[in-house]
């Protein structure tokens, strides 16, 4: 893969995984380590590991998403912020 390319997806990978544990919107967290998850896909599908970029994808970026939205929406708000 392009050396340029790795870096610019790399650096979105930093900036995925800072915001998720910053903002304050649950739902946006979901959404950031989704985000997170797929980008490491690329990266792993870049370095040649297929399988575990299939892995990442299938598990980090699908199931857990999913199942991070639907537990945020079975959640309740106890203060407005």
């Amino acid at each position: 893969m392009i050396w340029q390319l790795d870096i610019l997806i790399l650096l979105i990978v930093v900036i995925c995984a800072i915001a998720s544990i910053t903002v304050k919107d649950i739902l946006s967290s979901a959404l950031l380590l989704g985000a997170y998850s797929f980008l490491m896909c690329l990266l792993w599908t870049g370095m040649g590991a297929v399988d575990v970029a299939f892995t990442e994808a299938a598990v980090g970026a699908g199931i857990s998403t999913a199942f991070f939205i639907g537990a945020v929406f079975h959640m309740t708000r106890r203060t407005k912020d």
